[in-house]
């Protein structure tokens, strides 16, 4: 088998709805072994699949750790809130009472739809079984909440929208769709949003293959980049987005992206 949707393992389940999607927009089979070019879903081994995958493995892996996200976003002078990698609770309390004129959020680092996250007060316990370091980040105060996405596809940027909460919705502090926000339309991505929202894709590798960037513009009107994610054993890019055709555009852009990508490796040989 030359080309595959990859959907293999114990969590094979959970992409099982996704695969068959992708299966009919790529016209590829599904399998639950590698081919020589795979678009990969699910996978147990923390080793990467035999073949070639569309989608980085290490870069599948990196996005799936907001611990992994923060050092490589400090590396590459990405701009996010300030974040803090932190090795003990006392460190945690500490910061928080020094920075007291800002609040901060502790998160989960390994949660989709912000599950887990929660603001962190001075002195309040953490639990024993949260997972170090602890990343600690400026939370943002925002009149109306809203979140931006950027995606992108074999480097074109596309598909601007904001996440907000419905009118009267009783919202939660973190913008996400698990937690009742909605996409929207929103104008032109400005120009400053697109240029982080490209270096933090570059700087996870998936620039020349498939992710987005989720953004937010503090009370400065500074666009800081909040989280990268992309399709891949972990999670996968939300397509539930009522938004004119935009889920057949995306996956449309994804199909042609796949087998151009499948041409060139197949010529370079």
């Amino acid at each position: 088998m030359q080309a595959t949707i990859l959907n293999a393992g114990d969590g094979a389940w959970v992409f099982e709805e996704h695969a068959q999607q992708l299966a009919r927009a790529l016209n590829l089979p599904i399998g639950s072994s590698p081919a020589a070019y795979n678009y990969l879903l699910g996978w147990d081994s923390a080793e990467s699949p035999s073949g070639k995958s569309f989608i980085p493995f290490e870069s599948i892996f990196l996005v799936s750790d907001k611990r992994r996200l923060a050092e490589v976003f400090a590396k590459h002078q990405v701009a996010t809130p300030k974040t803090f990698l932190l090795e003990s609770e006392t460190e945690v309390h500490r910061l928080v009472q020094i920075e007291s004129q800002s609040q901060w959020v502790l998160k989960w680092p390994t949660g989709c739809g912000a599950s887990g996250h929660r603001l962190q007060e001075a002195g309040a316990p953490i639990p024993d079984n949260w997972p170090r370091p602890y990343v600690l980040q400026e939370f943002i105060h925002l009149e109306v909440p809203e979140v931006y996405r950027l995606y992108c596809v074999a480097g074109e940027t596309f598909g601007w929208n904001a996440r907000r909460f419905p009118p009267g919705f009783k919202y939660s502090p973190f913008v996400a769709h698990a937690r009742g926000a909605r996409y929207e339309t929103a104008q032109k991505v400005p120009e400053r949003a697109e240029f982080e929202a490209r270096k933090a894709l570059q700087a996870t590798n998936l620039l020349d293959s498939f992710g987005c960037a989720d953004l937010m513009r503090d009370t400065g009107g500074n666009w800081l980049v909040l989280e990268v994610n992309t399709d891949g054993i972990f999670n996968h890019v939300d397509r539930d987005i009522n938004i004119g055709n935009f889920p057949a555009e995306l996956t449309e852009k994804l199909a042609r992206a796949f087998w151009a990508w499948v041409g060139n490796l197949q010529q370079s040989i």
